[in-house]
């Protein structure tokens, strides 16, 4: 991953350069420096929640109103969404029609 010297934004491979998707500012690729960096994978599959077990998964239920379809009852779970200094975010699973969101889209 590479960042703009502009303007701090993530930049983007084209080609042979970097390029910010915010500026536009282009810098030179660098093999040397791109065989160091380190390439991670995506989510471990026990890490991601389906919603469709929720109750086989032994979530915890509380009393909230499901914005579908009015139900009073839904799952919820936390999940660091964010970076590590930001708070966790809450999801909800309606116990009805299985509709998610988050504590803060309302």
């Amino acid at each position: 991953m590479e960042f703009c010297d502009e303007c701090g934004s993530m930049m983007k491979t084209e080609g042979d350069v970097w390029v910010c998707g915010s500026c536009g500012n282009e810098t030179p690729r660098d093999a040397a420096k791109e065989e160091a960096m380190v390439t991670t994978q995506g989510q471990e599959a026990s890490e991601i929640i389906d919603v469709s077990d929720a109750e086989d998964r032994g979530l915890p239920t509380t009393s909230v109103h499901c914005p579908e379809c009015g139900n009073d009852r839904a799952y919820w779970y936390m999940q660091q969404i964010r970076a590590a200094d930001e708070s966790e975010t809450r999801f909800f699973v309606c116990t009805e029609c299985e509709h998610k969101w988050r504590e803060d889209d309302h």
